[in-house]
């Protein structure tokens, strides 16, 4: 009881025992320097050691003396570290004096006695050391109210609870200190070395605590990261955490521009629930790191000079702004700013935390990107940017769900015409600038709120909501007059138009691919008659038909039901028959005779159009050499789809057909359609050559129908044109068809070509086609076309024997029936 014996007297003057006074005040600053601290709100709340001191102060100085030594602990505490401005330097000064003097103020009225082993001597002095708490806690409740207001100071209460427990804990351990002290005075070496042990521990445990709270958030943001990538909530959860994490003002995610991504700046602000489009901080420390690719650290006493002062002028303390890497490429960058609580700011161990996060961030952006980019590939045409089938049926799907009462969803369907010819011709880049440029114009030309898509090769669509059927096809007439403005591709310049197809829902479907599929068939009956088709019941009817149609096809090819006619191709200068036209015809069991055009299609749909011509070709060569061993050589003429000219094995089928049955190469004439066939000689040139090398002729049919002119025959190895019977049947009453044909046969004339005249029907027409020099006429004036066994009867009733005929018995001459 030496010490307590030496300071008996507990209210004693300060001159007494000022010996002690550099005791106490050694001890509040070691106090001082041990600390638990929690963030509360924008302030840092600590709880500090200085309890013990302040509470053996109390028992052996007097209450002036204690509020020295705190106050006086509290100012060199400031000056030795320099972390608190003047004012709240003046501030913690005027709470240490209040707080102690309440303390002081206890300990007087209680009458604290000279026994520490008294009970009531430990009440009296926990009762002073919680009064000395309570006023310094109502002191940061006030001040919190006038910065922050009133509706802070709840949530600051609440966060007062370890605080206070922290303060109990400290107030047992002054008093097991004090009793000690009172057994004996050499106490004082244990428990300065107690006291040290118990500052490392708590140090080395703080600093576990802390890292094991850190690795398990980063567990849990890695965690919810990898989770944002397929809901693009990437943003709202790193932020929030990130500036959790680094008890941070603001967390801040720029992704600068890049392709058809754009710019992202977001923040996450301690004041804010949301996230802020706009960050607290300059440009130029995110500009730096993205540049340099280096960690930019600047903080009130780090960082280059330049740098801390465009800070301080931002108002913001400091700052870690971190380069988003992937690929070894900078992306982007992260950063926090404006550590909270005054007397810390970020460390070492906060940039290496923002680095790993960092690194976790830019995988996870990059994987954010990569969904994003897959999920646009998935619905948008690479080529022109559009949105793809897939997506147009999307959009359909929630057109028809969101429909109004009084108006229909619209699908305008659109057929680039002859894009097939600007890839063979110029090359399938041209044919992609094409493509572009017809996504371009119809993306310019679509009314608001339209969708245009591509879902085809050439095929493009427009989902849009209008007033009725009619109004749909009036927009796509408008669209496809748009189109038809010329468009300069590579210095040329192309004429494009389009056939277009329109449905609407409800009256044409009510599911999306139904609705997509009926304005595809409008779209193929709009290219036989050049207008804007909108869909009807007998176009699908039709259109089903053709699909059943197909494995029926098959069939009647393997079995030989495909039957060829002929009909005869007639000089008219002397009425000699010269040559047959073979027709492939069906006689379908179920539907009678199936028209040309539709078995065809199938065919060509199907991939059974070489088994079709194959049977055409082989009929037409074994009559020919029937005829022939009957002294009447007729050439036979066979059409080729221009499908057909881009096989590289045709001419050898043909020539070895010719060598079969012993036919001369010049009786077989292919016949190739105009509007197709010669617009592709880019493509069908090599096998054209090939078969007029192997002595074939080759004839173009339909001639005038198309955009074919004689300067592209030019370039093709043809020796004969037939032309279309739309001309031909209208040259008796038409004067501007009369023309065309007058005009067709002279300039056949002069290019050294055969002319064979189409639709032959009436003797006025056979009359004028004769005035002109027509060299072979050909149709129902002469004879429809007929089956072998048919043809030979007529041949035998039609022809007669001209008396200087050739022994083989040639016919010579033909006589025509009316």
């Amino acid at each position: 009881m030496a010490l307590a014996e030496t300071m008996s007297d507990q209210v004693h003057p300060l001159s007494y025992h000022i010996e002690f006074v550099p005791v106490f005040l050694l001890l509040a600053i070691l106090g001082t320097y041990v600390q638990l601290r929690f963030d509360v709100n924008r302030q840092g709340v600590t709880h500090r050691m200085n309890d013990v001191p302040l509470l053996l102060s109390l028992f052996y100085l007097s209450p002036l003396a204690a509020i020295i030594v705190r106050v006086a602990a509290g100012i060199l505490w400031n000056v030795f570290t320099g972390k608190l401005g003047w004012h709240k330097a003046a501030f913690n000064a005027a709470s240490h004096t209040a707080g102690v003097a309440a303390a002081g103020l206890v300990v007087v009225i209680y009458r604290l006695g000279d026994d520490p082993g008294n009970p009531h001597t430990w009440l009296v002095l926990g009762l002073a050391i919680a009064a000395n708490s309570v006023v310094n806690l109502a002191a940061i409740a006030g001040v919190l109210a006038l910065v922050q207001g009133v509706a802070h100071v709840p949530q600051f209460l609440r966060s007062t609870g370890p605080g206070l427990a922290v303060t109990a804990i400290n107030t047992v351990i002054g008093l097991v200190t004090l009793l000690t002290l009172d057994a004996s005075l050499w106490s004082i070496v244990l428990l300065a070395l107690l006291a040290v042990v118990l500052a490392v521990g708590n140090r080395a445990y703080a600093r576990f605590l802390g890292q094991h709270k850190r690795l398990t958030v980063m567990y849990a943001l890695t965690r919810d990261i990898a989770s944002t990538n397929h809901d693009g909530t990437l943003p709202d959860v790193l932020l929030g955490r990130v500036r959790a994490l680094l008890v941070a003002d603001s967390a801040t995610l720029w992704l600068p521009r890049h392709g058809r991504h754009q710019e992202v700046l977001l923040s996450a602000r301690f004041d804010y629930q949301g996230l802020l489009d706009a960050a607290p901080t300059p440009d130029l420390f995110r500009d730096l790191a993205m540049r340099t690719g280096q960690i930019v650290a600047v903080g009130p006493r780090t960082g280059d000079p330049d740098l801390r002062a465009q800070l301080q002028d931002a108002g913001v303390k400091d700052i870690i702004v971190v380069p988003l890497r992937s690929g070894g490429v900078s992306i982007g960058t992260l950063e926090v700013a404006g550590r909270l609580g005054d007397q810390v700011a970020f460390g070492r161990d906060d940039v290496q935390l923002i680095e790993t996060l960092a690194a976790h961030t830019g995988v996870a952006v990059e994987n954010s990107r990569l969904v994003d980019r897959l999920q646009y590939d998935a619905n948008h045409d690479a080529l022109t940017g559009l949105a793809n089938r897939r997506r147009m049926l999307e959009a359909l799907d929630e057109a028809m769900s969101g429909r109004g009462s009084r108006e229909v969803v619209a699908v305008l369907f659109f057929d680039v015409v002859a894009l097939r010819e600007v890839n063979d011709s110029l090359g399938h880049n041209a044919g992609d600038k094409v493509l572009v440029e017809v996504a371009k114009r119809l993306r310019g030309l679509a009314p608001q709120g339209a969708l245009v898509a591509r879902v085809g090769d050439d095929e493009f669509a427009i989902e849009l909501r209008t007033a009725s059927a009619e109004a749909a096809a009036t927009v796509a007439d408008t669209l496809r007059a748009g189109l038809r403005d010329p468009m300069v591709i590579d210095a040329l310049t192309i004429d494009v138009d389009t056939y277009v197809g329109v449905a609407v829902h409800p009256e044409h479907g009510t599911q999306p691919e139904e609705l997509l599929q009926r304005a595809h068939v409008a779209t193929h009956v709009a290219k036989s008659r050049g207008i804007v088709q909108v869909f009807n019941a007998g176009l699908q009817s039709r259109a089903v038909r053709r699909v059943g149609l197909a494995a029926d096809l098959r069939t009647a090819l393997a079995g030989g039901e495909i039957e060829v006619y002929f009909q005869p191709k007639v000089a008219l200068t002397d009425r000699r028959l010269v040559g047959v036209e073979c027709l492939a015809r069906w006689e379908h069991p179920v539907h009678g005779q199936v028209a040309p055009p539709d078995f065809v299609a199938v065919a060509e749909h199907t991939g059974q159009l070489t088994r079709l011509n194959a049977v055409v070709l082989r009929e037409g060569i074994r009559r020919a050499r029937q005829w022939a061993d009957a002294g009447r050589p007729l050439a036979v003429a066979v059409n080729l789809s221009p499908r057909t000219l881009g096989d590289a094995d045709l001419p050898l089928q043909i020539s070895e057909l010719l060598e079969e049955h012993g036919v001369p190469a010049d009786r077989l004439i292919l016949e190739i359609t105009e509007d197709e066939g010669l617009l592709a000689g880019g493509r069908a040139l090599p096998t054209l050559e090939r078969l007029c090398d192997l002595g074939v002729r080759l004839s173009v049919d339909d001639f005038g129908a198309g955009r074919s002119s004689f300067a592209d025959l030019s370039r093709l190895p043809v020796q004969e044109v037939k032309i279309d019977r739309t001309f031909v049947q209208g040259m008796a009453t038409s004067p501007s068809d009369l023309a065309i044909v007058r005009s067709v046969v002279d300039m056949a004339r002069n290019f050294g070509l055969d002319v064979v005249a189409e639709g032959v029907e009436s003797e006025l027409t056979l009359g004028l086609l004769e005035d002109m020099r027509c060299g072979m006429g050909q149709g129902f004036l002469f004879s429809r076309p007929l089956p072998y066994e048919r043809f030979e009867s007529w041949l035998q009733v039609q022809t007669a024997s001209d008396p200087t005929r050739a022994p083989a018995g040639e016919v010579r001459w033909l006589r025509a029936v009316p």
